[in-house]
């Protein structure tokens, strides 16, 4: 039987990274102030089914952290960075963070969470190359989880 209050989570998680996504995309493009886009987010969306902490999270640590996920990103690539579409590399920048950084989310849940907003964002193919990619992250990075998986 399904736990109601993991579902919920779930769910809110899902609008965080939605929103997390777009305000990302927003920042890498306009090199707008975080503080400002996360205030123009929450005065304009609806947040009352948000997990507003995750949203903060992926908002200002994948930034504070960009330098370092680039890193984990490159050798995973077969094209250079610049080269990657700003959708594909913001995705993929949320991907890299969450597989680093947030153990309490399973890694098939972050590679399929990035999969289904890339198939809403990305080009037509896009969601192929962001599984892709971070399916060999995640084995780097969670090799005992991915193992264990398999």
């Amino acid at each position: 039987m399904a736990n109601p209050g993991h579902n919920r989570l779930a769910a809110q998680r899902r609008k965080a990274r939605h929103y997390g996504m777009q305000a990302l995309y927003q920042w890498y493009m306009a090199q707008a102030p975080l503080g400002a886009i996360e205030a123009e987010f929450l005065a304009e969306y609806d947040f009352e089914h948000v997990d507003r902490d995750y949203f903060h999270a992926l908002l200002h640590e994948v930034p504070a952290t960009v330098d370092e996920l680039d890193a984990t990103l490159e050798p995973l690539l077969d094209r250079a960075l610049k080269e990657l579409d700003p959708i594909e590399h913001t995705l993929l920048r949320m991907g890299v963070y969450e597989l680093a950084r947030r153990q309490d989310v399973p890694f098939k849940v972050v590679i399929n969470e990035a999969v289904a907003l890339a198939k809403k964002f990305g080009a037509t193919d896009s969601h192929k190359y962001v599984n892709g990619v971070l399916d060999k992250a995640a084995r780097e990075l969670r090799r005992p989880e991915v193992e264990a998986a398999s």
